[in-house]
């Protein structure tokens, strides 16, 4: 009974800790990225919001040719912070980002943080998915919201985190309702079909390289167009 209750309290605490609202004011080139995304959200006019950590900051790295193939021409913005957790997201949100604007879409890729820093289990990742969800549901209620599995890390389909990303991905998948958020899943496109990761794709096991970026707007175009209403 008293191992139950410990462990009880531990979930209960790393639910906490992916829910509860955190900075990073402390790290100087947090601050300023934050600064720079309420000032784009002050300016407004972006029509493609793209949340998320350093894989989504990673558009203006290698990503960056792909970004301005599919997204440079239709208004579209770069929330990523690397590093970023849920509770870090739902700071900036409650902080000046994002909240104000009128996207049509706005693009999540997060979680993967949360378990690969050990704060949260895959349960306590998917609710501070669903807290962003339902933060963004009530600031930008027009707004279409493409939530995307969180991308598979590590070489083999067997490792820990990927199983343990792959329970969170399955956990936020309910939050899918095909009206205002829709649950995807294209990680298939960058592992084998023995579920080893492809590295030509991502060289760390985590992050994407160039082509790793072509690939991620490639398999997302056609779930993008639809919900910006391009033919």
């Amino acid at each position: 009974m008293a191992v139950f209750g410990i462990l009880s309290i531990a979930m209960s605490l790393q639910s906490l800790v992916s829910t509860f609202p955190v900075s990073r004011l402390n790290e100087d080139w947090w601050k300023e990225r934050h600064a720079h995304c309420q000032e784009v959200t002050k300016a407004g006019g972006v029509d493609v919001v793209f949340l998320g950590d350093s894989i989504t900051q990673g558009w203006e790295g290698s990503g960056k040719a792909t970004w301005d193939k599919y997204y440079a021409g239709r208004k579209a913005a770069n929330f990523g912070f690397s590093g970023d957790r849920t509770e870090h997201v739902l700071w900036r949100l409650d902080q000046g980002e994002i909240i104000g604007l009128k996207p049509k879409v706005v693009v999540i890729m997060i979680g993967t943080n949360n378990i690969g820093h050990g704060s949260s289990n895959a349960s306590a990742t998917a609710e501070g998915v669903s807290a962003i969800v339902s933060r963004l549901r009530k600031g930008v209620p027009d707004a279409k919201i493409l939530l995307l599995n969180i991308f598979p890390r590590d070489r083999e389909a067997t490792d820990s985190l990927r199983m343990q990303v792959a329970d969170a991905s399955a956990q936020f998948q309910k939050l899918g309702d095909e009206r205002h958020v829709f649950c995807r899943d294209i990680g298939h496109h960058f592992v084998r079909l023995d579920g080893s990761l492809r590295s030509l794709l991502m060289p760390d096991f985590l992050h994407l390289n160039p082509a790793g970026y072509e690939i991620w707007a490639k398999a997302m175009e056609p779930e993008l167009k639809a919900l910006l209403g391009e033919k």
